[in-house]
């Protein structure tokens, strides 16, 4: 399996996933570690990779997405964007908006 179809495969087949630096227990940055407390605020059930694990998978992300920073969060297959687009869209509630659109699971509680 590529990089690529690898990072495909998570994007598919987690309903929130965050490409980040260190663990959702452990950010390694800053701006990881604001996603972990966005998601975790918000209850919703996430899956954090980290990509200080692996150096393709840290330019392969970048590649696949066409976005130059780590954290990168996807819902549902969509990449919707790193630390500062989460947060605005945290702070505006359309981040929760858009889960519950989707069907995210938050708080234990299926939205759709």
């Amino acid at each position: 399996m590529s990089m690529n179809e690898f990072i495909e495969n998570e994007v598919k087949t987690n309903d929130l996933v965050v490409f980040m630096k260190g663990t959702p227990q452990f950010p390694q940055c800053g701006f990881s570690g604001q996603v972990a407390q966005i998601m975790d605020y918000l209850g919703v059930d996430w899956k954090g990779i980290n990509v200080l694990e692996d150096d393709e998978l840290r330019q392969g992300i970048k590649d696949f997405s066409q976005w130059p920073t780590v954290p990168q969060v996807y819902v549902k297959g969509e990449f919707i964007g790193g630390c500062d687009i989460a947060r605005e869209m945290f702070q505006s509630g359309e981040l929760k908006q858009l889960l519950e659109e989707k069907g995210v699971v938050m708080n234990g509680q299926a939205t759709a």
